[in-house]
């Protein structure tokens, strides 16, 4: 697999085009975003390049590449407020395959393998996750790469007329 991972520093006006798409894929939607009603998933969002230039002061943001085509995004900010645990020297870490074509085929598991490496390079030492009850194949993934539930949130996020968990996730790193 022709994977290459790559820090965004310089963001353009196609990286805005790509994360709005992304942002606003159906099917991605009830996967990144909590969201409380009905109208709030079928919202749509629309960011600018200042909007992700301020996002980047935040939360260290890479590029995930198949081959040459940019499939995805991962990112992690540290000491967030929204931490489960509220641990100093966390990274709270964030992941979307927004290519279609990229889902089921290892990116995930390869692109977080980067994320925990940047982030304990970084000088951290604990990563929290949140992941909606219904996205049993994310949690399938963080538990086969050592991700250990620490609480659950109840109604957290609206999806198919019901409202759901947030399971929150940890994983130390040696």
């Amino acid at each position: 697999m022709n994977l290459f991972f790559e820090k965004l520093t310089n963001p353009t006006i196609s990286h805005v085009e790509v994360f709005n798409r992304w942002d606003n894929d159906p099917v991605l939607i009830p996967l990144t975003r909590p969201n409380q009603n009905k109208e709030a998933l079928e919202r749509h969002e629309s960011m600018t390049l200042d909007d992700l230039t301020q996002r980047l002061v935040h939360h260290n943001t890479y590029l995930i590449y198949l081959i040459d085509k940019l499939v995805g995004e991962m990112n992690f900010a540290v000491d967030p407020n929204y931490l489960y645990k509220k641990e100093p020297g966390t990274a709270w870490i964030g992941i979307t395959i927004g290519v279609p074509e990229a889902r089921g085929k290892g990116i995930g598991y390869k692109a977080i393998q980067f994320l925990e490496a940047e982030i304990k390079q970084y000088g951290l030492h604990r990563i929290e996750l949140g992941v909606f009850e219904f996205n049993t194949q994310a949690q399938k993934l963080y538990r086969k790469l050592g991700y250990e539930e620490i609480g659950r949130i109840e109604n957290f996020t609206y999806w198919q007329d019901k409202m759901w968990k947030d399971i929150r996730m940890e994983k130390y790193l040696r």
